[in-house]
């Protein structure tokens, strides 16, 4: 059962909406090792290429991925702290990953 002191306020009519205050997101930190993995699951069969450890905030992680797309000549977005790179030419992106210093896996099949 919920109480009345459980709930939020959302809209008064004396302010409109009522913004609540949102914590910050917390980057997960990974163990140093950026993994490439290749996914087909919910794809159609065509595949992609998920990055993950990489341990960067959001904006920093929008433009490693356009980074990463440009110079890879392919489409790709950004889920939650992972970059999606389609295709499957992953030698390909662990060479630019490992140019910009990072240690690189290739993970899974």
């Amino acid at each position: 059962m919920i109480s009345k002191f459980d709930s939020e306020l959302v809209y008064s009519t004396d302010g409109g909406r009522i913004n609540s205050e949102k914590a910050p997101v917390e980057v997960p930190q990974g163990d140093g090792i950026v993994r490439i993995k290749m996914e087909r699951k919910g794809r159609k069969g065509k595949g992609a290429m998920v990055v993950t450890g990489l341990g960067l905030d959001a904006k920093a992680l929008k433009t490693m991925a356009a980074e990463l797309k440009k110079k890879m000549g392919c489409g790709g977005a950004v889920k939650g702290f992972d970059i999606e790179i389609q295709g499957d030419n992953r030698e390909q992106l662990k060479g630019l990953l490992e140019s910009k210093g990072l240690k690189v896996k290739l993970a899974g099949g």
